[in-house]
Protein backbone atom coordinates (compact mmCIF):
# COMPACT_ATOMS: atom_id res chain seq x y z
CA UNK A 1 0.00 0.00 0.00
CA UNK A 2 1.34 3.15 -1.09
CA UNK A 3 -0.70 5.33 1.22
CA UNK A 4 0.70 7.43 3.81
CA UNK A 5 -1.51 8.77 7.24
CA UNK A 6 -0.79 12.05 7.78
CA UNK A 7 0.29 12.06 11.69
CA UNK A 8 -0.53 15.76 13.99
CA UNK A 9 -0.13 16.46 17.28
CA UNK A 10 -2.42 16.71 19.78
CA UNK A 11 -2.96 20.57 18.39
CA UNK A 12 -3.25 19.69 14.86
CA UNK A 13 0.49 20.25 13.42
CA UNK A 14 1.77 17.80 11.08
CA UNK A 15 4.96 16.34 12.25
CA UNK A 16 5.74 13.28 9.92
CA UNK A 17 3.96 11.28 7.13
CA UNK A 18 3.90 7.56 8.69
CA UNK A 19 3.26 4.41 7.28
CA UNK A 20 -0.26 2.82 7.66
CA UNK A 21 1.64 -0.14 9.80
CA UNK A 22 2.47 2.72 12.54
CA UNK A 23 -1.02 4.30 12.27
CA UNK A 24 -2.18 0.26 13.29
CA UNK A 25 0.32 0.87 16.51
CA UNK A 26 -0.59 4.29 17.36
CA UNK A 27 -3.85 3.02 17.64
CA UNK A 28 -3.82 -0.42 19.34
CA UNK A 29 -1.64 1.37 21.81
CA UNK A 30 -4.39 4.11 22.79
CA UNK A 31 -2.22 7.36 21.40
CA UNK A 32 -4.92 8.58 18.43
CA UNK A 33 -6.51 11.48 20.14
CA UNK A 34 -8.97 12.14 17.36
CA UNK A 35 -8.97 11.43 13.06
CA UNK A 36 -10.02 12.94 10.58
CA UNK A 37 -10.82 12.13 6.99
CA UNK A 38 -14.09 10.06 4.93
CA UNK A 39 -11.80 7.50 3.46
CA UNK A 40 -11.24 4.35 5.80
CA UNK A 41 -8.32 1.54 5.46
CA UNK A 42 -9.30 -1.58 7.08
CA UNK A 43 -6.44 -3.38 8.25
CA UNK A 44 -7.39 -7.64 8.99
CA UNK A 45 -5.34 -9.19 11.78
CA UNK A 46 -5.32 -12.98 14.00
CA UNK A 47 -8.68 -14.83 14.87
CA UNK A 48 -9.43 -15.23 18.22
CA UNK A 49 -10.57 -18.36 20.14
CA UNK A 50 -13.85 -18.19 19.27
CA UNK A 51 -13.34 -17.45 15.55
CA UNK A 52 -13.62 -13.68 15.56
CA UNK A 53 -11.36 -11.58 12.82
CA UNK A 54 -9.37 -8.71 14.48
CA UNK A 55 -9.45 -5.23 12.79
CA UNK A 56 -8.39 -2.18 12.85
CA UNK A 57 -9.97 1.21 10.77
CA UNK A 58 -7.23 3.97 10.09
CA UNK A 59 -8.21 7.01 9.35
CA UNK A 60 -6.15 9.27 6.96
CA UNK A 61 -5.16 12.21 9.43
CA UNK A 62 -4.71 11.05 13.07
CA UNK A 63 -3.68 13.24 16.36
CA UNK A 64 -1.25 11.43 18.35
CA UNK A 65 -1.30 12.23 21.96
CA UNK A 66 1.87 12.11 24.18
CA UNK A 67 4.81 11.62 22.12
CA UNK A 68 8.26 12.56 22.64
CA UNK A 69 9.32 12.89 19.03
CA UNK A 70 6.66 14.84 17.67
CA UNK A 71 7.90 17.37 20.92
CA UNK A 72 11.64 16.77 19.56
CA UNK A 73 11.01 17.39 15.84
CA UNK A 74 8.96 20.92 16.29
CA UNK A 75 12.45 21.72 17.86
CA UNK A 76 14.15 21.00 14.63
CA UNK A 77 14.11 23.55 11.25
CA UNK A 78 12.32 21.62 8.64
CA UNK A 79 15.10 19.81 6.63
CA UNK A 80 16.37 20.77 3.22
CA UNK A 81 17.24 17.20 1.88
CA UNK A 82 20.23 16.89 -0.81
CA UNK A 83 17.61 15.30 -2.90
CA UNK A 84 15.85 18.71 -4.05
CA UNK A 85 12.61 17.64 -4.78
CA UNK A 86 11.32 20.06 -1.54
CA UNK A 87 13.33 22.70 -3.06
CA UNK A 88 12.78 22.66 -6.41
CA UNK A 89 8.47 22.42 -5.79
CA UNK A 90 8.82 25.15 -3.73
CA UNK A 91 9.43 27.27 -6.42
CA UNK A 92 7.77 25.48 -8.64
CA UNK A 93 10.42 24.16 -11.09
CA UNK A 94 11.26 27.81 -11.56
CA UNK A 95 14.84 29.35 -12.54
CA UNK A 96 15.33 32.11 -9.56
CA UNK A 97 17.82 33.70 -12.87
CA UNK A 98 16.03 33.54 -16.24
CA UNK A 99 12.72 33.21 -14.89
CA UNK A 100 11.88 29.55 -17.24
CA UNK A 101 10.34 26.58 -15.70
CA UNK A 102 12.40 23.28 -16.24
CA UNK A 103 12.17 19.62 -15.95
CA UNK A 104 13.63 18.43 -12.70
CA UNK A 105 16.62 17.24 -14.58
CA UNK A 106 17.18 20.31 -15.70
CA UNK A 107 17.89 22.01 -12.54
CA UNK A 108 20.03 22.80 -9.61
CA UNK A 109 20.00 23.86 -6.25
CA UNK A 110 21.99 27.25 -6.21
CA UNK A 111 23.54 29.03 -3.11
CA UNK A 112 22.87 32.70 -3.11
CA UNK A 113 26.02 33.48 -1.22
CA UNK A 114 28.07 30.52 -2.75
CA UNK A 115 29.19 27.85 -0.35
CA UNK A 116 33.36 28.76 -0.98
CA UNK A 117 32.31 32.38 0.42
CA UNK A 118 30.46 30.54 3.70
CA UNK A 119 27.07 30.34 2.30
CA UNK A 120 24.82 27.87 4.39
CA UNK A 121 23.10 24.97 3.20
CA UNK A 122 19.37 26.51 4.37
CA UNK A 123 16.02 27.41 2.37
CA UNK A 124 17.07 31.13 2.95
CA UNK A 125 20.06 30.27 1.09
CA UNK A 126 19.21 28.04 -1.47
CA UNK A 127 16.81 28.59 -4.30
CA UNK A 128 16.45 26.83 -7.79
CA UNK A 129 18.23 27.40 -11.09
CA UNK A 130 18.60 25.96 -14.29
CA UNK A 131 21.75 24.42 -15.16
CA UNK A 132 22.98 26.99 -17.30
CA UNK A 133 22.51 29.75 -14.95
CA UNK A 134 24.04 27.86 -12.24
CA UNK A 135 26.89 27.33 -14.42
CA UNK A 136 27.44 30.50 -15.37
CA UNK A 137 26.96 32.51 -11.83
CA UNK A 138 29.63 29.90 -10.38
CA UNK A 139 30.82 31.22 -7.32
CA UNK A 140 29.83 34.97 -7.62
CA UNK A 141 27.50 37.01 -6.08
CA UNK A 142 24.14 37.71 -6.93
CA UNK A 143 24.77 41.61 -7.42
CA UNK A 144 27.47 40.54 -10.00
CA UNK A 145 25.32 38.28 -11.95
CA UNK A 146 21.80 38.72 -11.90
CA UNK A 147 19.14 39.96 -9.83
CA UNK A 148 17.08 37.08 -8.31
CA UNK A 149 13.65 37.03 -10.11
CA UNK A 150 11.87 35.58 -6.52
CA UNK A 151 13.06 35.37 -2.96
CA UNK A 152 13.74 31.95 -0.98
CA UNK A 153 11.63 31.65 2.41
CA UNK A 154 11.08 28.94 4.89
CA UNK A 155 8.40 26.93 4.01
CA UNK A 156 5.57 26.50 7.06
CA UNK A 157 5.01 23.20 8.32
CA UNK A 158 1.44 22.65 5.83
CA UNK A 159 3.32 23.46 3.17
CA UNK A 160 6.26 21.35 4.05
CA UNK A 161 3.92 17.89 4.30
CA UNK A 162 2.34 19.37 0.97
CA UNK A 163 5.91 19.22 -0.96
CA UNK A 164 6.98 15.88 0.91
CA UNK A 165 3.92 13.82 0.65
CA UNK A 166 3.62 11.09 -1.68
CA UNK A 167 -0.07 10.21 -2.78
CA UNK A 168 -1.56 12.81 -1.01
CA UNK A 169 -5.24 12.43 -0.53
CA UNK A 170 -7.80 14.60 -0.79
CA UNK A 171 -8.56 14.73 2.71
CA UNK A 172 -5.07 15.46 3.83
CA UNK A 173 -4.61 17.74 0.97
CA UNK A 174 -7.67 19.74 2.41
CA UNK A 175 -6.29 20.02 5.83
CA UNK A 176 -2.90 21.07 4.91
CA UNK A 177 -4.22 23.54 2.48
CA UNK A 178 -6.34 25.38 4.79
CA UNK A 179 -3.55 25.76 6.66
CA UNK A 180 -1.26 27.80 4.17
CA UNK A 181 -0.11 31.39 4.88
CA UNK A 182 -1.70 34.18 2.48
CA UNK A 183 2.04 34.37 1.22
CA UNK A 184 2.63 31.00 0.12
CA UNK A 185 3.17 29.92 -3.37
CA UNK A 186 1.36 26.97 -3.44
CA UNK A 187 -1.91 29.14 -3.52
CA UNK A 188 -0.76 30.64 -6.55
Amino acid sequence: MNTQILALDIAGNPFDWIAPEDAILYYALGKVAWELGGREFVFRGGYSRSGVQSKIAVKPIIAIAGSEIMTRMFRTGLPLTHQNDLLFKRDRYTCAYCGNRFAHKELSRDHILPRSRGGQDTWMNCVTACKRCNQEKGNLLVEQFRPLIYVPYVPCRAEHYLLSGRNILADQHEYLAAQLPKHSRMLN
